[in-house]
């Protein structure tokens, strides 16, 4: 069997790489990318819009691509403006966010209420999910756990199968209402004895999305500040444009007419790659690493000396990454770090890890600059960076980071999935050929 797996590996090996001067001959867009980095236009939303570059043309019809500082929009509304006024009120905003995504529209009161209190009611699961969950095989895989359940929550839906928009809607709003109940038990169940397993905590339909999953994880009521400052995550987290990798995933799934559940599975499938969704894991494991091999982390030098040997594929997990750096649009800055540089301070003298903090600090300095000179690309840190920080700070452990994003991010696959089936032609882009003819076949006898 071994040499059977070998053999079918190195013949992959031998037929699967791509010749670069044949993408180049071609013009090829692989990973539908464009020359110069950025994306291939394949669609349009209103949902999402990033913004770290703009495109210049000359007079001579050539155009250049210049960076600027990082923008994101939801619905044509800025996030930061978004937060900024939730935080003047005091109250949580994921809800009003996920209504925005939905619909277009920002919710009045009485409507923001309304969808509130739809969600609170539709947190809970049915009892044959939750035993589903306290005896599936012993692991840690969470992305893999919530996937499978997701995939099952199919079994409860009398039309599951529909794409009518009534039913779409319906199971949109049903599996965000759940997303946070099934990532609490699923990590509950991995980490706890079995007596606890079978005391799983019913949501609280009072609370807001943040509140009851810590309350959830954790069975206490959290602090007001830290609830808040987990919504605000959500919110950054929500959406981020059709051409992410799970939400282009979960479009063309959605395209094909395949029901809600499978297309949620295909977001859920994406993000579990560690190119998309464990950055601030990743970030994480680096930091620890460097905190091993740096001896005094208020030298630049010696951080400085680190990061070279992690570009240079001689430290940290030899990938030649400094992750939390660079951005597939974003540039100069992206706005979702930096307002996380702001709270992260704030928690870290809370939690007493202000050395911690400051080395942090030291390398989203010292850093951009090294890829730039490295790499001649123009990186900024990224929310990534961060985000493992301050959920580190709240307490949230490191299995649960990804599941989180997915928590917030299902508000945007969700939001990109009714408008593909409202647009209504299935995704199918055009792929060409490496080889140069047609192969004749050898009789098995001869071969």
């Amino acid at each position: 069997m071994e040499a059977t797996l070998k053999k079918v590996q190195k013949l992959a090996l031998l037929h699967d790489k791509v010749d670069p001067r044949l993408v180049k001959e071609r013009n090829i867009k692989l990973g539908l990318r464009n020359a110069d980095g950025t994306g291939v236009a394949v669609g349009i939303t209103s949902k999402g819009q990033v913004i770290g570059y703009e495109k210049i043309t000359h007079g001579d019809g050539t155009e250049v691509v210049n960076p600027v500082p990082g923008k994101l929009f939801y619905c044509g509304y800025d996030v930061e403006d978004l937060v900024r006024e939730k935080e003047q009120d005091s109250r949580f905003g994921f809800e009003e966010t996920v209504y925005l995504l939905l619909t277009g529209e920002l919710p009045t009161k009485h409507d923001l209420k309304a969808f509130s209190q739809l969600l609170g009611k539709r947190r809970a699961l049915p009892d044959e999910m939750k035993e589903m969950i306290r005896n599936r095989p012993c692991h840690d895989d969470q992305m893999g756990s919530l996937h499978t359940i997701v995939s099952a929550m199919h079994l409860f839906d009398k039309n599951p199968n529909s794409t009518d928009l009534n039913d779409v809607t319906r199971q949109c709003i049903d599996l965000i209402a759940k997303f946070p109940t099934i990532i609490a038990y699923n990590y509950l169940t991995a980490t706890t004895e079995k007596k606890v397993k079978n005391r799983f905590r019913e949501p609280d339909q009072n609370m807001s999305v943040a509140e009851n999953f810590l309350y959830l994880l954790t069975g206490g009521m959290p602090d007001r500040a830290t609830a808040e400052l987990f919504d605000t995550m959500l919110v950054f987290h929500a959406e981020h444009g059709g051409g992410n990798n799970s939400t282009f995933s979960t479009r063309c799934v959605s395209s094909s007419g395949a029901n809600t559940y499978m297309a949620l599975c295909a977001g859920i499938g994406s993000l579990s790659g560690h190119l998309h969704g464990g950055a601030n894991e990743a970030v994480v494991r680096m930091m620890q690493d460097l905190k091993q091999k740096v001896k005094n982390w208020q030298s630049d030098e010696e951080v400085e000396a680190y990061l070279e040997l992690v570009l240079d594929k001689k430290a940290g997990d030899r990938q030649g990454k400094i992750y939390g750096m660079g951005h597939a649009v974003y540039t100069v800055s992206d706005p979702r770090a930096v307002f996380l540089e702001k709270r992260a301070g704030e928690l870290a003298e809370a939690a007493s890890r202000e050395e911690e903090f400051e080395l942090y600090k030291r390398i989203a300095r010292i850093a951009p600059g090294l890829v730039r000179g490295k790499k001649g690309k123009v990186v900024c840190t990224n929310v990534d960076f961060y985000s493992g920080f301050v959920y580190q700070c709240m307490g949230i452990p490191a299995d649960l980071f990804t599941p989180i994003f997915a928590m917030a991010r299902v508000a945007g696959w969700c939001a990109h999935r009714i408008e593909e089936i409202v647009q209504g032609k299935i995704i199918r882009p055009s792929f060409v050929t490496s080889l140069k003819g047609k192969r004749t076949v050898i009789p098995l006898s001869k071969r």
